[in-house]
């Protein structure tokens, strides 16, 4: 039982961070939004924020709040916010990102770390620029580690398998289709035997809907998680987008799936079926696994699916499959 309590999985996305661990057979989840606002500074501004407990720092004349309020006040004051990340990476145009990214890990996981061990998420590494995964790796392992953490990381598609597959030994396709990437293992026995990276994803699917629409990016997200659901045409101009850039994204990953399955040298030779397994925030609308398996039996894939099915918890899926590896390293 103590042994559960020493390590963390993190969940490193682009629109949430994740940290899941373990008391008795219970797992434990705790989030934090990936992302900020500034505002004017002002000292009655300030002192109000820190009496409602609500995180944040004065940085010389601006104001900055992160993490789970920061979408409040954006809606509030018709900002939009600001992201540490892009494309699952830490985001090179945002330069108070590193700075953010340390007071959102230190506002989720406490300031203590007790020498816990700790395993984070990292996505594939994206076709066009594999040297920021590099870059966003070592920066958030340097940050963790001076927190104090033992830190060990793994790909977000592999945790997806180890969160989901127990049942047929961590044999099967992971995918998680999160804010800035949709990350994609094939795993055989736990271990990966690919996995890759589609850029198109819920900011993807956000922005472009919020562009066509003529609306802002965060108010589209809102309705994107409040009222979204598949469900043939739209009238509404803003839900009739999100179906469209869905319908994008599905395709994207699942044309990039048959061909690296169709391309690879080193896909074993399976002897049965293998599930696919969905997980993160942009699967949550009604609708998207039949949306996904109608594209994914189209594909004509080389290889057989058993099943297609959604994570227990697809919110928390990554962060527990990260939890699971840092457990087996105790």
């Amino acid at each position: 039982m103590e042994e559960q309590k020493t390590a963390i999985g993190l969940d490193i996305g682009t629109s949430r961070l994740v940290a899941a661990s373990k008391a008795a057979k219970n797992f434990q989840f705790q989030t934090q939004l990936n992302a900020f606002l500034t505002l004017p500074f002002s000292n009655l501004t300030a002192q109000t924020l820190t009496r409602e407990n609500i995180p944040h720092e004065a940085q010389g004349d601006e104001l900055l709040i992160y993490g789970n309020e920061s979408e409040r006040f954006a809606n509030m004051f018709h900002l939009e916010t600001r992201r540490p990340m892009s494309r699952g990476l830490l985001n090179p145009g945002e330069t108070k990102g590193t700075a953010v990214m340390r007071q959102l890990l230190a506002a989720l996981l406490g300031s203590e770390s007790g020498g816990r061990r700790l395993c984070f998420s990292v996505p594939g590494a994206p076709s066009d620029a594999p040297h920021d995964l590099t870059y966003h790796e070592a920066t958030v392992k340097n940050i963790l580690s001076e927190m104090g953490f033992l830190v060990t990381t793994i790909n977000e598609g592999l945790a997806v398998v180890l969160a989901e597959l127990d049942d047929t030994n961590f044999t099967g396709i992971g995918i998680s289709c999160g804010g800035g990437m949709c990350n994609v293992c094939l795993a055989y026995l736990s271990m990966p035997v690919f996995s890759f990276s589609v850029p198109k994803a819920g900011d993807f699917i956000d922005e472009s809907a919020a562009s066509v629409a003529g609306e802002g990016a965060t108010r589209v997200r809102a309705i994107k998680e409040q009222s979204f659901h598949f469900n043939g045409f739209y009238e509404d101009k803003v839900k009739q987008a999100l179906t469209v850039y869905y319908d994008d994204m599905i395709g994207g990953v699942v044309g990039a799936l048959r061909d690296y399955l169709s391309h690879a040298r080193n896909v074993p030779r399976l002897d049965r079926a293998v599930p696919v397994v969905i997980s993160g925030g942009s699967s949550l609308p009604a609708g998207f696994k039949e949306r996904f398996e109608k594209a994914l039996t189209s594909a004509d894939l080389p290889i057989r699916i058993s099943e297609i099915r959604m994570a227990a918890e697809p919110l928390y899926s990554t962060a527990k499959g990260a939890l699971v590896a840092a457990l087996a390293e105790i």
